[in-house]
């Protein structure tokens, strides 16, 4: 424990002494005991919980679940009060200590006020948005050092400024609830199939206290529907009929779902986009169930996504290497692969003649896969 001396009077003679009477006979003299700095400290538990204030709040809050704290603190505060806690309860204070990072700057030395290499967080905030920073802050695992990146900040910044307009993107095409058995698509249901694997490794990783993984996980589906399904499913999605209703009421489940894994690391855009077609706040809504999602796509081979998206991958490539817009045309685009995934482009053919601007689509069985792509001519 950190025993500090104490000299009382530390500065000024008590009444009736002067200075140089310190120390002197018949003069006056601090007192040589020491004091514990952290004996107020080790109650914080029990100060927090209402022990002697609050029988019935300490009942039901005490011992507590978890501690964040610093590493430069364990022998100090986590081991004084746990330490009193033992004492004067017979058992802990919480059940799990969290110990986090230190900030370094760039010299990767830790960030100090003694040291004046701090950064505030307010110009960040003005400069990335404040969902930028907590973003930043959230790659970081736990007890993990990490340097103040300003790149990171500013993927924090574009992906929040995404989920924005990918909400837009869906509501526009329609906000209400689905019904029961309204997505019937494969491409459709693949989605979904993947999102729910999402949600269960999310929900595993933040019972682990894994938040940096629940981040990565859902940021990097959350891309790849951006890049892939949204752009497979557009024309689907405003063509109406029971296939574009399908597109449309998987993507309103998938929104729903995102908006809520999101809303623990982007709060403030997530609740923006949240109040636009939902009642109340999204970080009061129930936590996504990956058991809501599979019900719906039971038997529904998550590979389908994949494989198309990887052959529209392609196509872009392709369009892009010969500076041509993606919006021109594929004159023809020839496919050779394995059987289950060409099995698996059959199955959202129309989808990838859409978004590619396809105008012939030859799917062929082959031990090798190789794809071909002819664009049309140039106007």
């Amino acid at each position: 424990m950190r025993r500090v001396p104490v000299e009382f009077p530390a500065a000024d003679p008590p009444p009736g002494y002067a200075e140089g009477q310190r120390g002197q006979p018949g003069g006056f003299a601090g007192d040589p005991d020491v004091m514990d700095t952290w004996a107020t400290s080790s109650l914080t538990p029990e100060i927090a919980s209402g022990w002697v204030d609050d029988p019935d709040l300490f009942a039901r809050t005490y011992p507590m679940d978890l501690r964040p704290q610093g590493p430069e603190i364990i022998r100090t505060w986590l081991f004084s009060t746990v330490l009193r806690a033992y004492l004067e309860h017979g058992g802990l204070p919480w059940a799990h200590a969290l110990i986090n990072g230190w900030i370094l700057d760039p010299d990767r030395k830790k960030m100090s006020k003694s040291r004046d290499n701090v950064l505030t967080p307010m110009p960040l905030v003005d400069q990335f948005g404040a969902d930028g920073l907590r973003y930043w802050a959230c790659r970081a695992a736990p007890g993990t050092d990490t340097s103040s990146d300003t790149a990171q900040m500013k993927v924090g910044r574009r992906l929040a400024v995404k989920v924005l307009n990918a909400s837009k993107f869906v509501l526009g095409l329609g906000s209400q609830a689905p019904a029961a058995g309204d997505i019937t698509e494969p491409l459709d249901r693949a989605m979904l199939a993947q999102l729910a694997a999402v949600v269960d490794e999310a929900t595993q990783a933040f019972a682990g206290y894994g938040y940096h993984r629940a981040l990565e996980r859902t940021e990097e589906f959350f891309w790849r529907f951006c890049d892939d399904y949204l752009e497979l499913v557009k024309v689907r999605a405003y063509g109406g009929g029971l296939p574009g209703r399908s597109a449309q009421a998987a993507l309103s489940v998938a929104l729903s779902t995102l908006l809520r894994l999101f809303a623990p690391f982007l709060p403030f855009v997530t609740e923006e986009a949240w109040s636009w077609w939902q009642e109340g706040s999204v970080h009061r809504a129930p936590w996504p169930r990956a058991t809501e999602l599979q019900v719906a796509v039971n038997g529904t081979d998550p590979a389908v996504l994949d494989v198309v998206g990887s052959a529209l991958a392609e196509v872009r490539k392709a369009k892009s290497e010969q500076r041509r817009s993606q919006r021109s045309e594929v004159a023809s685009l020839h496919v050779k692969d394995l059987a289950d995934r060409v099995a698996a482009l059959r199955l959202a053919e129309q989808d990838l003649r859409d978004a590619g601007h396809i105008r012939s689509l030859v799917l062929r069985e082959a031990p090798e896969r190789l794809i071909t792509v002819e664009l049309a001519a140039a106007d």
